[in-house]
């Protein structure tokens, strides 16, 4: 039996249908209440197509999170562009990525406000996704941020790129006893007293600490 015409789509397209189908549903219904086989009917594939690029609703809804996550970014590259400083464009990334959360109104906030303990593990399994993402988004800035010299230029801007993106994660997502995420005078002062070292130290000396005995 030949496929449907829908189903022979290429991959990245059939991928955005069904994240569509998610996004919709998702306004529609909630977490719980969506299912495997209604956004498979929404998007007009088979359950068995959908299974190849979502193993499990877990992983199809955190990939739909960090897509709407994504559209916050998308919207920050003209706000970012006007800042001068690396530290403060992280600064700034930071309180973007929680408006992606905490924005009122939003699709995001309702399900994190809703239903927070299914949104919190489906988040969860977007992240894996969302760290190569951001980091790619993350890397103009980087590279900016090495010509001026804010960056040692032996660091491997790759990596740099996605330090940057984990840090901009736990300091937008992970609760904190000591900094206050929504502060953005604490937020810089955290980037300035530990990011912005790190990237400015020469990576060699760091490198020959790790072969030094400790104690």
């Amino acid at each position: 039996m030949s496929e449907a015409p829908t189903e022979r789509r290429p991959t990245s397209t059939v991928s955005s249908r069904l994240l569509d189908a998610t996004e919709k549903l998702l306004a529609d219904k909630g977490i719980r209440a969506t299912t495997m086989q209604q956004v498979a009917e929404t998007a007009g594939v088979s359950r068995a197509w959908l299974y190849r690029h979502f193993p499990d609703k877990s992983t199809l809804i955190g990939a739909a999170i960090v897509r709407l996550n994504e559209s916050f970014w998308s919207g920050a590259i003209g706000e970012l562009d006007q800042i001068e400083g690396f530290d403060q464009q992280v600064a700034a990334g930071v309180r973007i990525g929680r408006g992606a959360y905490d924005d009122p109104g939003t699709l995001l906030m309702r399900l994190r406000t809703e239903e927070p303990d299914d949104f919190a593990a489906c988040a969860g399994a977007g992240v894996a996704g969302l760290v190569p993402d951001l980091a790619l988004f993350w890397r103009p800035y980087v590279e900016a941020a090495a010509g001026r010299g804010e960056i040692h230029p032996d660091h491997d801007l790759g990596e740099v790129s996605e330090w940057v993106a984990r840090v901009l994660i736990s300091l937008g997502t992970v609760p904190s006893e000591t900094i206050d995420p929504d502060d953005p005078d604490v937020v810089l002062r955290h980037v300035r007293r530990y990011l912005m070292p790190g990237l400015r130290a020469d990576p060699r000396d760091v490198a020959g600490g790790l072969d030094t005995p400790l104690g």
